[in-house]
C-alpha cells in the first residue's frame, strides 16, 4: 500500500527519485500513464497487468468508445525501470501533460503512486486551508459512499 506525501524535484535528465518507503512494493520495473487529473499514475508492474486484464481486455472491441477508452490508457503508457538509486525516468511527452518541469510532488494513492507538479497539486489545494477536502467535505463523502 502506497501512502504519503513527498516533495521532490525532477532532474534535467527527467529523473524523479521515487520515495525510498515506495520503492519496495513499487519494484524495478513500472508503468506510468497518464491518470485522470492533470497528474501521472506509477503503476507496479504487476498492478498494471491486473487493471489491463480485469478492466481494458473486458472492454468490447465493437464499441467505438470503449476502443477510445483502451486506446487512452495503453498508448498514454510507458513502461519504466527504477534505477539502482531509485530514479524513475518520466517521457517527455508525459511530463508534460503533468506539467511537470522542476518541483513535483509524488502522493501514495493505495496501489499506485501519482506524481504531480507542485503547481497542479497547489490548484488542488483549499486556498484557506491548504488541505484538499475541509472537515464537512470529508464528512459528506464518508456518509455519501458508507463509511
Amino acid at each position: 500500500m502506497f501512502v504519503g506525501k513527498y516533495y521532490n524535484s525532477i532532474d534535467v535528465k527527467s529523473r524523479v527519485i521515487v520515495p525510498a518507503k515506495f520503492r519496495l512494493e513499487l519494484g524495478s520495473r513500472c508503468i506510468v500513464a497518464k491518470a485522470l487529473d492533470k497528474c501521472l499514475t506509477v503503476y507496479p508492474f504487476e498492478q498494471w497487468e491486473k487493471f489491463v486484464n480485469e478492466k481494458l481486455e473486458l472492454l468490447p472491441d465493437s464499441n467505438p468508445q470503449a476502443r477510445r477508452l483502451k486506446r487512452h490508457f495503453l498508448s498514454s503508457a510507458a513502461e519504466c525501470d527504477v534505477d539502482k538509486q531509485g530514479r524513475l525516468k518520466i517521457p517527455q511527452d508525459l511530463a508534460d501533460y503533468a506539467g511537470i518541469d522542476k518541483e513535483l510532488v509524488t502522493i501514495g494513492s493505495n496501489r499506485t503512486i501519482e506524481i504531480w507538479s507542485k503547481e497542479n497539486w497547489s490548484e488542488e489545494l483549499d486556498e484557506d486551508t491548504g488541505e484538499l477536502m475541509n472537515a464537512s467535505e470529508i464528512a459528506e463523502g464518508m456518509e455519501q459512499y458508507g463509511f
